[in-house]
């Protein structure tokens, strides 16, 4: 390829990321909740929590930060050494998987996750014992090392299968093979949204239904105030493997669920876990997980676009087919790029879902002083940093920061007129 044809790939490569990025901030201005959001106030992280607390937590999230950036620069060398720079060894081996495409793609799809996972064992060891050194995790390194292995399994299988597929694709639809890439994407999420709560997580916790008592009827109250169809409400049993304090809904149609750590439901006042109910239940009545997946749907064909530019690009400059196993590399070095940059802008839209629901959950609870304390818990057992840096909570924050949902209660209090 001479230069001008270079010159011409990047062009094209250039497009499409800004493509890809675009989409994909249109689709979060187009998704954001349209109800009201409460502005917060100004609050101080020492109005609320102790120096030496804050401090402590400082250091755990600062420890577990670079931990994070070591284990994302070991996996991104291992791939970018396979796909640009690997051994003649490997090479080979990966040009005679390609004699039997798809079973080869199989292979090499799960021996890359294994790789990975490998790699990064060390890293995510120590944040392991980082997390017990710190009082978060009551699980020993036996347990945890099986726990990895059954998530190692499982990426495993998900990732030969998604090797397969792809190859697939890109034989039967070449340059095109996107456009249905994209609808295989939308079909992972909605069956993987829908089956993880019955297929995944009894895996690794028990759930059982939150017995009568006055937990269960406060979910009940709140959730015929929402106006929802609650679905299922379970107790996890979260305290054999951690001390934090959460609390999430999963699932679609007939899986969809409510679940309470018991470590929420031991250790929560009544006012704090009427709080996380009436949140968890607002993303019910808001239909959030759908909004997610409506996402996903609006940003897979340009970001599998881009994927497919950039990973073609790296294949060929290591001399490899791109339909064949020996390019996987090269794409799981691709999609983990568009993965991460997507996942940057992603988080824009789920900071707003969480704030619209802690909105609406001081609507059905009227109790501001409850979401406060529930956040002062959150963040004291969960060793959260109240006001983190704020590049870590723009690349990274899911969630609103504690001071800014404290905030946000703070402003409803005075908004109706309460001391």
């Amino acid at each position: 390829m001479g230069n001008a044809g270079r010159r011409a790939g990047l062009l094209r490569l250039g497009a499409a990321a800004v493509a890809a990025v675009l989409v994909a901030e249109v689709a979060v201005w187009a998704l954001r909740p349209r109800d009201d959001v409460i502005d917060p106030v100004p609050v101080a992280e020492d109005e609320y929590f102790d120096p030496a607390q804050v401090e402590r937590a400082e250091d755990y999230r600062s420890g577990q930060r670079l931990l994070f950036f070591a284990t994302l620069a070991i996996e991104t060398g291992l791939l970018a050494t396979l796909a640009l720079g690997r051994p003649a060894a490997v090479g080979r081996r990966l040009e005679a998987l390609g004699r039997r495409p798809l079973l080869g793609a199989a292979a090499v799809g799960a021996g890359l996750s294994l790789a990975l996972g490998l790699a990064a064992l060390p890293t995510r060891a120590v944040a392991h014992e980082r997390a017990v050194d710190y009082g978060l995790s009551t699980q020993g390194l036996g347990a945890w090392l099986g726990d990895a292995g059954k998530s190692a399994a499982i990426s495993a299988a998900i990732a030969a299968a998604g090797a397969t597929l792809l190859i697939a694709l890109l034989r039967r639809f070449g340059r095109l093979w996107w456009i249905p890439g994209a609808f295989a994407v939308v079909a992972f999420a909605v069956v993987s949204t829908w089956l993880a709560p019955v297929l995944l997580a009894p895996l690794f916790n028990r759930f059982e239904a939150l017995p009568p008592g006055q937990a269960r009827s406060d979910v009940l109250e709140l959730g015929e105030r929402a106006g929802v169809d609650i679905g299922e409400v379970y107790e996890v049993d979260a305290s054999r493997r951690s001390t934090t304090l959460n609390a999430y809904v999963s699932g679609l149609g007939s899986t969809k669920r409510v679940v309470l750590y018991d470590t929420l439901l031991d250790e929560s006042s009544r006012a704090a876990l009427r709080s996380v109910v009436a949140h968890e239940l607002s993303h019910v009545e808001h239909r959030d997980i759908p909004r997610g997946i409506l996402w996903v749907a609006i940003v897979a064909p340009p970001g599998l676009l881009f994927t497919g530019l950039l990973a073609t690009g790296l294949a060929k400059r290591a001399g490899a087919d791109p339909a064949t196993p020996a390019a996987l590399p090269a794409f799981a070095l691709a999609l983990s790029v568009t993965v991460f940059a997507l996942t940057i802008v992603s988080n824009q839209l789920s900071r707003d879902v969480e704030a619209s629901a802690d909105a609406r959950a001081l609507e059905l609870t009227g109790d501001p002083r409850g979401l406060i304390d529930l956040q002062t818990r959150l963040a004291e057992a969960n060793l959260g940093d109240p006001d983190p840096p704020a590049w870590t909570q723009l690349l990274f924050g899911t969630h609103p920061t504690t001071v800014e949902r404290i905030g946000a209660a703070r402003a409803y209090e005075l908004e109706a007129g309460r001391p």
